[in-house]
């Protein structure tokens, strides 16, 4: 792709007012520069029974490694590990991902490790991921959680198509702080914009997140907000595998005897269901949302969650 360096390419096609108002140009290296754009393009296609990765682009930080078909119970499953050869996302950093789930393909993508998003003194960070699903396909997002660190300002595009034969699970945490140092809400600004689509274009689901918290740190505090809590993971669940009350019921079942503060209910267009959890432990929320990964795929294929043990 001649155009893979165009900044139009792997720019944020809209960048929120609460990350753009930081745009600049970095007295050190600029967007664009060396090192500061990274690129991911995997395409997976179903081959002798299980999935293969046909299609492979990396730049750097991006890269992945080998996929691997370590889960007993789904031995079609293609396990990708996303990693990035930097410590973090730095100040005008932008990353793009592009990723294809052909007919029948089975993917979980998940990251190495969590992203860090550094303090900054001009511009922001931005990544945008673009994933197709197509008729058959079943695709896990998982990544590991965000943390936001002082000062940082960051702004995240998920952009879903999904064939209505096809099931996309989708997670996202979020760590408003490196909490154990006490760093609580100081991070400049958080910006996520989620968009799941059909393939002819009929929008099935929007989730727009702006958390701004001030210099205070309190503007996001409320209990329309955080309620005052530094962890915020979600999950959505789209697929034609059980009615979306059914998927909304497993996710509430699975949550409930956690003790986090969270719910469950179904998405638009009757396309699936999710769940929205807030806590201040991070092992508790990691357990928890485990225990609802692993519930709803039970209900939507019979198999427990793999084990993605990254330590």
């Amino acid at each position: 792709m001649s155009t893979r360096l165009d900044p139009a390419h792997y720019q944020p096609a809209r960048t929120p007012a609460e990350v753009a108002t930081y745009a600049a140009v970095p007295d050190t290296v600029p967007v664009g520069g060396a090192g500061k754009v990274g690129l991911l393009e995997l395409g997976f296609a179903a081959r002798a029974g299980r999935t293969e990765l046909v299609r492979h682009y990396q730049k750097s930080p991006l890269q992945i490694t080998r996929p691997l078909h370590l889960d007993p119970a789904r031995p079609d499953l293609a396990v990708t590990y996303l990693m990035s050869t930097g410590g973090g996302l730095i100040q005008a950093d932008r990353q793009r991902l592009d990723v294809e789930c052909g007919p029948d393909t089975a993917v979980l993508l998940t990251t190495q490790a969590a992203t860090k998003v550094h303090r900054m003194e001009y511009d922001y960070a931005a990544h945008s991921a673009y994933l197709t699903v197509e008729a058959g396909a079943w695709l896990e997002y998982l990544p590991d959680p965000i943390v936001l660190c002082e000062d940082a300002r960051f702004h995240q595009r998920t952009h879903v198509v999904v064939d209505p034969d096809a099931t996309v699970l989708l997670g996202e945490t979020v760590t408003m702080g490196r909490l154990a140092r006490g760093e609580h809400n100081r991070y400049a600004a958080y910006a996520s914009d989620l968009e799941i689509r059909r393939p002819d274009g009929t929008l099935l689901v929007v989730d727009t997140v702006r958390l701004v918290p001030g210099p205070t740190g309190t503007g996001v505090t409320g209990p329309a907000v955080l309620a005052g809590h530094g962890l915020m993971a979600s999950l959505y669940v789209v697929t034609p595998k059980a009615p979306p009350t059914r998927i909304a019921d497993v996710l509430h079942e699975a949550l409930a005897p956690t003790g986090l503060t969270g719910a469950a209910s179904t998405l638009p267009r009757d396309c699936g269901a999710w769940v929205r959890v807030l806590a201040d432990d991070p092992p508790a929320l990691r357990r928890g949302m485990y225990r609802v990964w692993d519930a709803i795929r039970r209900e939507l294929i019979d198999a427990p969650a793999p084990d993605l043990r990254k330590s």
